[in-house]
């Protein structure tokens, strides 16, 4: 057997071992996140038009775990709460480049000055988009008022999410992110380990030499394509290795989670496409700019014989939170239909079944249930994602109102069907 197909193995747990620990760590922290922070919350600091919305809107995103998919239904739903156009920017161009778990993987992999540079600027782009877009588009800003049918159902969302707080953390931390990102994690570590495997060291440099160059061409690759925020640390880490400099992986690191063409296309139909171009702008320059100062700040060998997990933790602890970690992302990845086989519902009234196409991640689903809450005459509503539908029930149920309200929060989702369930 060759050399290499023996090595992937071996460099796929020892980077995993390496993240595993700080990734733990952060779903823990982005759990906390979520029951500090929820879309309710968010929605009540955004209103407005001005600075002071613009700056909270990018800090509320830099720490929260959503991708560049599941931020924009809840920034569909901040806009059709009363936020303005800045503001709704702002959050969209912040919130995908990082979150807690990321951050704490950065760390891990890829040392302290890149953790703490890819929050700086994910909240100075954030900001910028936010005010770029007041003075590009702000004349034309009609902020819209919150939808007077949400305020008579917020008892049906608040009551649940009132039970255990602690509970609540752990099921968001440890079942819905790893759900989220399990998959996509998984096939980062695989091609980190395939690259550092069997990439000859410095095989990118020769063949684009570090500089603006390269941190161009990263950037380029990075904007049409959808990678996670999380998962794709192992692979910059993988393309240092491999002879890409810090500022040209951190500028694939910035464009690839923040953009996708089915973001930039929903941008441009819920936003606007002044909205959408001042945001592929500022996601474009910011990754120029950033990749070109850190290079002045920190080289490849540095990040790569400097990584804090080399000296603070025992590999013990690796090796137990590497287990950890599979355990909790295998279990994340298989329960949802495990779930779905197992649930059973009664219902009570009259009941709609409907075949939903788009949904992408738990985050997707939950704005889904937010809005159908808000319609009229709805009394519970379940989204079940692996099965792509929702179960709404209520009295007088408008099925074109619970079809255009999904179809009106963004990311291309559709309703197939539209039926009484049996």
């Amino acid at each position: 057997m060759p050399d290499w197909l023996i090595n992937i193995p071996a460099e796929f747990w020892s980077i995993l071992g390496e993240m595993s620990p700080y990734l733990l760590f952060g779903f823990l922290v982005a759990g906390i996140l979520s029951v500090l922070i929820s879309p309710r919350v968010i929605e009540r600091h955004l209103g407005g038009r001005g600075i002071g919305s613009i700056i909270k809107a990018a800090a509320f995103g830099v720490p929260l775990p959503l991708c560049s998919c599941g931020v924009i239904p809840v920034s569909a739903s901040l806009r059709q709460h009363g936020a303005g156009k800045g503001a709704t920017t702002a959050f969209l161009i912040s919130t995908p480049q990082t979150g807690a778990d990321s951050i704490m993987v950065t760390y891990g992999l890829l040392g302290g000055v890149y953790a703490v540079f890819r929050p700086i600027i994910a909240l100075l782009t954030g900001i910028a988009g936010g005010v770029f877009v007041n003075l590009v588009a702000g004349k034309n800003d009609n902020s819209r008022v919150a939808n007077p049918n949400a305020e008579g159902h917020h008892h049906s969302i608040e009551d649940s999410h009132r039970r255990g707080k602690i509970l609540r953390i752990f099921a968001y931390g440890f079942g819905t992110l790893p759900k989220d990102i399990g998959r996509a994690l998984i096939v980062g570590l695989l091609i980190a380990a395939l690259i550092t495997t069997i990439v000859p060291k410095d095989y990118f440099s020769s063949i684009v030499r570090p500089g603006i160059w390269q941190i161009l061409v990263l950037v380029l690759a990075g904007i049409p394509v959808y990678v996670c925020a999380t998962s794709s640390v192992p692979m910059v880490y993988a393309l240092i290795v491999a002879g890409v400099s810090p500022g040209a992986a951190f500028a694939f690191l910035m464009a690839g989670p923040a953009t996708n063409a089915a973001t930039i296309a929903t941008i441009w139909k819920i936003m606007g496409k002044r909205t959408a171009v001042v945001y592929l702008c500022v996601i474009f320059l910011g990754a120029l700019a950033g990749g070109m100062l850190l290079d002045q700040i920190i080289t490849g060998e540095q990040i790569i014989g400097q990584r804090p997990g080399r000296w603070m933790l025992p590999s013990v602890i690796k090796h137990i939170s590497a287990v950890v970690l599979l355990g909790v992302l295998t279990v994340g990845i298989i329960r949802p239909y495990m779930h779905r086989k197992r649930r059973k519902e009664k219902v009570m009234g009259q009941t709609r079944k409907l075949k939903i196409a788009g949904m992408t991640c738990s985050h997707c689903a939950e704005s889904i249930r937010r809005a159908l809450l808000e319609c009229p005459g709805v009394e519970s509503v379940r989204v079940d994602l692996a099965g792509a539908n929702a179960t709404v029930s209520g009295e007088n149920l408008d099925v074109e109102m619970l079809r255009s309200r999904i179809e009106g929060i963004g990311l291309g989702y559709r309703v197939i069907d539209g039926k009484d369930k049996k």
